[in-house]
C-alpha cells in the first residue's frame, strides 16, 4: 500500500538545510584541488616574473601574468573532467560568480594599468584576491578559507603600499602559498 505523506514545514526546512549542507561539502571537496592548482600557478608565476624582472630590471615581464589564466583555466578544465560531477546548486553558481568577478576585475584593471592609467596594480589585485577568497569562505562556511583570504587581502594591501618594484610580486607568492595551504586543509577536512 502506498502512503502519501505531506511534509511539515519543519521537515521541509530540515530537508532544504541538509541538501544545502551536502552541496556545500561536495563543493568544498572539489574546490580543494582548485585552490591547490591556482596556488601553485600563482607561486610559480610570481617567482618567475620576480626573478626575471629583478635580474633584467625590466617590468615588461609582468606581461607573463596574462598567460596564467590561459594555463590555469585549461588545467582546471582537465582537472574538472577527472573529478566527480557536482550537481549545479545555488552555492556553486554564487562561487562561480564571485571568482568570475575577481577574474574580470583583475584582467580589466591590469589592462587599464598597462595601457591607460598607471596604478599600483599589485595592491588592487591582492586586495581583490583576498576579498574573493574570504567571500568564498563565508559562502562555504569554512573558517580556513575566510581567514586565509583576510590575511592575504589585508596584509597584502598594506605590504603592496610599502614595497616597491619587483618586490611586490612576492605578495603573490604569499598568496599562492596561502591558497595551497587552504586547499590542503580543505582536502583533509572533507575527504
Amino acid at each position: 500500500m502506498e502512503q502519501n505523506k505531506e511534509m511539515t514545514a519543519q521537515e521541509s526546512l530540515a530537508l532544504i538545510a541538509e541538501t544545502m549542507n551536502n552541496s556545500r561539502k561536495a563543493i568544498l571537496r572539489s574546490s580543494a584541488s582548485h585552490f591547490i592548482l591556482w596556488g601553485i600557478l600563482l607561486t610559480v608565476f610570481s617567482l618567475a616574473i620576480y626573478f626575471l624582472w629583478h635580474s633584467t630590471g625590466h617590468p615588461i615581464w609582468n606581461m607573463l601574468w596574462f598567460a596564467m589564466p590561459v594555463l590555469g583555466y585549461a588545467t582546471a578544465y582537465l582537472l574538472g573532467k577527472k573529478e566527480e560531477s557536482i550537481p549545479t546548486s545555488e552555492i556553486g553558481r554564487l562561487l562561480g560568480k564571485v571568482w568570475g568577478t575577481f577574474g574580470f576585475f583583475s584582467v580589466s584593471l591590469s589592462v587599464i594599468s598597462v595601457f591607460f592609467v598607471p596604478m599600483n596594480i599589485s595592491l588592487v589585485i591582492v586586495l581583490v584576491l583576498g576579498l574573493a577568497e574570504s567571500i568564498s569562505g563565508v559562502v562555504l562556511k569554512n573558517w580556513p578559507i575566510t581567514v586565509a583570504g583576510s590575511i592575504l587581502g589585508i596584509v597584502g594591501a598594506v605590504a603592496a603600499a610599502m614595497l616597491i618594484s619587483a618586490e611586490q610580486l612576492l605578495l603573490f607568492t604569499l598568496g599562492g602559498i596561502l591558497l595551497v595551504i587552504t586547499g590542503i586543509i580543505v582536502k583533509y577536512q572533507y575527504k
